[in-house]
């Protein structure tokens, strides 16, 4: 049975990362009390800079991250951990690097895997999941296309982690980044939309006036394999955290 996920309207992006990153030092705090780990699902881009920045602010007041496992959702296929868009060396950068986690409880998809091998490893990236008791929290954004990690349009419900192929609209949208889209890689691994809902929890975060459309169709009743982030709609605990620009277009 499908239910629009809830929504919550922010004064500011700053604001609504400081919401969740709260609600993720307590999830953390909880399980580290119970003698539990906490498996966290991670996402990448500019709209999660801010959390990863309240996350570390938190550490510095004593949150421990000692007990964390994470899997982050994606990376693009055909670069090795050294470039510098890489997801890895983004992930180090802007958290992984300033807080207590074990690094052996970092995953993160390999995106210089060989292409014979290339099912093998998604295969093993799922059973990691599996293995830890399954995603406590996944953290999302959302594309200008309605993608949910790299499930482009089209993309079924019922995939696990594999290999896809990069949506014309977010290669336009890296472009910058790798200066030109002839140097946007085409492919990509992530973590498939049966993944993602699989997750205990899940919260969508998207910031600004140019998410303000692709968040109405989202969070308008009707699912489409056209517009991923509608899976969510089969989830029983999602959640948008959104800043006032983002959701201008909602009642």
């Amino acid at each position: 049975m499908s239910q629009l996920p809830t929504h919550h309207v922010f004064p500011s992006p700053a604001d609504a990362s400081e919401a969740l990153a709260s609600e993720i030092g307590d999830l953390v705090s909880r399980r580290a009390s119970e003698g539990r780990h906490a498996v966290l699902g991670l996402a990448t881009g500019s709209t999660p800079i801010r959390l990863y920045a309240e996350l570390v602010r938190l550490h510095r007041q004593g949150l421990s991250f000692s007990n964390v496992i994470t899997f982050n959702l994606d990376e693009y296929l055909g670069i090795g951990r050294d470039h510098p868009e890489s997801y890895w060396k983004f992930m180090h950068s802007h958290l992984f690097d300033h807080i207590d986690i074990s690094r052996e409880n970092i995953h993160i998809p390999d995106g210089s895997i060989s292409p014979d091998s290339l099912e093998d490893y998604c295969d093993s990236y799922e059973r990691k999941i599996t293995s830890t008791g399954g995603i406590d929290l996944q953290v999302l954004g959302i594309g200008r296309n309605g993608h949910i990690g790299f499930n482009e349009p089209g993309a079924l419900p019922d995939l696990t982690t594999h290999v896809t192929e990069l949506n014309p609209v977010t290669i336009r949208d890296a472009a910058n980044s790798f200066g030109g889209s002839e140097n946007v890689p085409s492919r990509a691994i992530t973590m498939g939309v049966k993944t993602i809902l699989e997750a205990r929890r899940v919260v969508l975060l998207a910031f600004g006036h140019a998410k303000a459309e692709i968040v109405q169709r989202a969070l308008t009743p009707g699912i489409t394999t056209e517009v991923p982030a509608t899976y969510l709609q089969l989830h029983g605990d999602s959640a948008y955290f959104l800043d006032e620009e983002a959701a201008a277009r909602l009642d």
